[in-house]
């Protein structure tokens, strides 16, 4: 299909100053012995407010322009594979010259789908998740043409986020613990899992399939995950409840740095796979990231790791491994991203009942930063809770509030990007570490959420998905301006 255009040009540019994150997050005490740092410069300026899309599909501030990629049931993939699948999800992008880009995409699809991820002969993990999870690749360029797509791994599951590896390949995860032997039903059709779900899996641009399990980094609700600039540890986060789910740090056998297939060649117990612990003041394990509020807003907090006692989860999930109190557990750990100095990690929100503890603060989305260094973690975002996200309802200032915080990227700049899976109006959001947070996407289609967010390297385009109705969308403009 033919791409589709829409420009903003109403109103005027206003010029704004971003924040380049030096050292993993800005320091809130530098500039004079007892008076903080501001976290943002002296003319900083926000992003120009959001104009409505004549369209109805996306607001963008004045000056920025998106255009459609993919769309689910409608562009369709290579060599007769069908079309484009639903539930379009994490996403990274590859430059590959002269203004082209591949991405690779994840789509988030239960068994028996609509529009699930076709099986494709050297793609298939399970012949029995039909019409399920996957992940295609996308040929694409700076103006968002669709130059073709094409399956690269097919029969996984709630295949939700993951992370680019610094060969440029993509590992992709499996948001579920689906068993073999379990049953499942959709849409009048049914069927029976063959094998273990739960894990992670290496995607390869090139369209070389190789759909085998990483079965070293566990089993579990996996969501995403981001590698050191060593090569020797990787941090992941599981989104799960009853009880929470976990952060944790897996570590590659000693003289192994990873690379192309390497984690794929690795026995299932290679490594170390632990669980964080956030230690208090009197040497206590934190046991529930919600205790924790905007009071603590940069505060450093020591961490420790414990060992996962049985990682493929034979009998028991994974964090129930664990006893309350010996690892600090969070509703909805989501979006993880890596840089040189550390990794942020989003909790994206708890509020309900089940969420957390009855004595912490209810929350509407937290972003964190580890330190690889210091091996200490500190809160650099807090979004308070409000009632409409209970209601799911917008805010009266729509554009100013947010909640439910998913996925994360670090912008060219050293800014952040949040992609909003909450109540009420989804948002794009550009995030200062320890300072504001701006709109600059709305879904005007519908309440889904934006998923994928991710930049080229030189900062040209913004590709980002809209999970319903499953578009791939890349926004330019001038980004520098108001991120750089």
């Amino acid at each position: 299909m033919p791409s589709s255009r829409r420009t903003f040009l109403a109103g005027g540019a206003v010029a704004g100053v971003g924040l380049a994150v030096a050292g993993g997050i800005p320091s809130l005490a530098q500039a004079h012995p007892g008076r903080p740092r501001p976290p943002v410069r002296p003319g900083h300026l926000p992003f120009p407010p959001l104009v409505d899309d004549p369209d109805g599909i996306l607001a963008l501030p004045a000056g920025f322009r998106y255009t459609i990629v993919t769309r689910t049931g409608a562009t369709r993939l290579d060599r007769g594979q069908g079309v484009t699948p639903a539930e379009h999800d994490g996403m990274a992008v590859y430059d590959t010259g002269r203004g082209r880009y591949t991405l690779i995409q994840n789509h988030e699809c239960d068994p028996g789908t609509e529009f699930g991820v076709p099986h494709v002969e050297g793609t298939v993990y399970d012949p029995g998740a039909v019409d399920a999870g996957g992940c295609t690749v996308i040929r694409t360029d700076r103006a968002g043409r669709n130059h073709g797509e094409f399956v690269a791994l097919s029969g996984t599951v709630a295949n939700c986020a993951g992370g680019p590896t610094p060969w440029g390949t993509w590992l992709t995860c499996e948001e579920t613990e689906d068993r073999a032997g379990d049953e499942w039903e959709e849409g009048g059709r049914s069927g029976v899992f063959q094998k273990d779900h739960g894990y992670v899996f290496e995607v390869w641009a090139d369209g070389s399939a190789d759909p085998r399990p990483i079965k070293c980094l566990g089993r579990y609700a996996h969501e995403a995950l981001a590698i050191d600039k060593e090569r020797t540890r990787i941090y992941l986060s599981e989104d799960a409840d009853e009880p929470n789910g976990l952060f944790y740090r897996w570590t590659a056998p000693l003289g192994v740095r990873l690379g192309p297939g390497v984690l794929t060649r690795l026995a299932p117990d290679a490594g170390v796979l632990a669980a964080m612990q956030i230690i208090m003041d009197d040497g206590s394990v934190l046991p529930d990231v919600a205790y924790l509020t905007s009071a603590q807003l940069g505060r450093p907090f020591p961490v420790r790791w414990i060992e996962v006692p049985e990682r493929d989860a034979r009998t028991t999930p994974i964090r129930e491994q664990f006893a309350d109190g010996q690892v600090t557990r969070g509703r909805k750990f989501e979006g993880v991203w890596g840089t040189d100095e550390g990794v942020y990690v989003v909790n994206s929100y708890a509020w309900e009942e089940a969420d957390l503890p009855a004595d912490a603060a209810p929350h509407d989305g937290m972003v964190w930063f580890y330190d690889y260094r210091a091996e200490t973690i500190q809160l650099v975002t807090y979004f308070p809770h409000q009632a409409q996200s209970e209601e799911g309802t917008p805010t009266k200032y729509s554009d100013l509030t947010f909640d439910g915080p998913d996925n994360v990227t670090v912008t060219p700049w050293g800014s952040l990007l949040l992609a909003e899976d909450g109540s009420g109006s989804s948002h794009v959001l550009s995030a200062i570490p320890g300072g504001p947070t701006y709109a600059i996407a709305r879904n005007q289609l519908n309440d889904s959420e934006f998923c994928g967010p991710t930049f080229t390297a030189d900062g040209k385009v913004l590709f980002v998905n809209m999970q319903d109705p499953g578009l791939t969308l890349a926004i330019t403009g001038p980004w520098e301006k108001y991120l750089g």
